[in-house]
């Protein structure tokens, strides 16, 4: 097999589930499988520092991929070309979705559906967040129309941004993100509401940045309108927060728990503590209405927790029939659904056993694989 030398452009991934989906990848990757000897990854200093050394990965921190979005959008447009053909680099993988530059070939990744769904994006009001995400629908979309290779997470993903872009001359393949073993809990039993009481309550987890179209104020309601009614839950909030969310959030907070006695925000959580987490609670519960690979739903999943869900975007793709599904728009639809599997011990049971095996559909080494597998069939057309 010819022996090939990978570039990846990683200029924009330096925070969430870009770092991540580079860091497991890269960690579990034998590129030598796919017929690359070498790979050499472009990025600021905080990414490359949390990806594992390996013998074929060569890690290159330029100075201006440590400053703002100007200097490093001027990097990848004028320093990436010539630096990845002075690598010999056969091809160049963009998994931050925009690309500027002019080698050839190349493979991007769609990772965020808020610019191509404008239902979503209006939620933003006029904020500069929307002035952002429209930029990013038509330089994201010029990238994608542009590309030789182009992955997609899901087919949600696939089909709503493929309805904006319309055409591309790119080939197309689906490759989901994995799971880290880490999170990989067994279901555990699952006991009858009336065994939880006040100082024993029934412990709902909802992991995901405060935003708005990630809805924690329609869930503390739904929460607080339960526990008003004598069900003996409690529910914990993990996420760094955008101010405007937020402040929606904590109205409803100061009105129905302003002492935080059963509802508690906790901020942001280690990602490397976040399975800690899980195991802790009795229930998961996912109320976005947008997500390109909804990562915190799988290590859900992975957890063994029954599961509460948005029937938004493409939850359900990624859950299928294995958790219990709610409208995050609607306080009253929320409620019914926590009601639904909350009085049913045998609904949580059979619900979290079925999310628990569904979620070995999500490895790392299968992304890894098929990634590189993808990469190799693009260089070489």
């Amino acid at each position: 097999m010819q022996t090939m030398i990978l570039g990846i452009d990683a200029t924009n991934i330096r925070h969430g589930g870009g770092v991540t989906h580079l860091i497991e990848m890269l960690r579990v990757a034998d590129p030598s499988k796919s017929g690359f000897s070498r790979v050499i990854i472009w990025s600021g200093r905080s990414t490359l520092d949390q990806i594992e050394d390996r013998q074929w990965l060569e890690k290159s921190n330029e100075p201006f991929l440590d400053k703002s979005l100007i200097y490093r959008t001027y990097w990848q447009r004028f320093r990436l070309t010539p630096l990845a053909k002075k690598s010999c680099c056969d091809v160049l993988f963009v998994p931050g979705g925009n690309y500027a530059g002019s080698f050839r070939p190349i493979v991007t990744m769609s990772r965020n559906l808020l610019p191509f769904e404008w239902r979503e994006l209006r939620r933003f009001g006029w904020s500069w967040i929307a002035i952002k995400l429209t930029i990013l629908r038509f330089s994201q979309s010029r990238s994608y129309r542009q590309a030789d290779g182009l992955i997609f997470l899901n087919r949600y993903a696939k089909e709503t941004v493929m309805k904006v872009v319309k055409n591309t001359i790119a080939e197309t393949i689906i490759i989901p993100h994995g799971i880290n073993l880490r999170f990989s809990l067994a279901p555990r039993d699952q006991l009858p509401i009336s065994h939880y009481d006040i100082n024993n309550p029934f412990r709902i987890l909802y992991v995901s940045t405060i935003d708005m179209f990630k809805h924690q104020w329609v869930v503390a309601q739904a929460v607080a309108n339960l526990h008003s009614q004598g069900v003996p839950i409690a529910l914990d909030l993990v996420g760094a927060a955008y101010p405007p969310a937020l402040k929606k959030l904590e109205y409803v907070l100061r009105r129905v728990d302003s002492k935080s006695t059963y509802i508690k925000y906790l901020g942001v959580i280690p990602y490397s503590k976040l399975h800690e987490l899980y195991g802790k609670a009795n229930l998961g519960l996912f109320a976005s209405s947008c997500e390109n690979m909804p990562n915190i739903l799988v290590e859900l999943m992975a957890s063994g927790l029954p599961i509460v869900c948005s029937n938004f975007g493409p939850m359900p793709e990624v859950l299928g029939d294995t958790g219990e599904y709610f409208d995050p728009e609607s306080i009253d639809d929320v409620v019914r659904a926590l009601t639904k599997i909350i009085t049913s011990s045998e609904l949580r049971k059979n619900k979290a056993a079925t999310s628990f095996e569904r979620s070995a559909m999500y490895s790392w080494d299968k992304c890894a694989s098929k990634t590189f597998e993808f990469l190799s069939k693009v260089a070489q057309r």
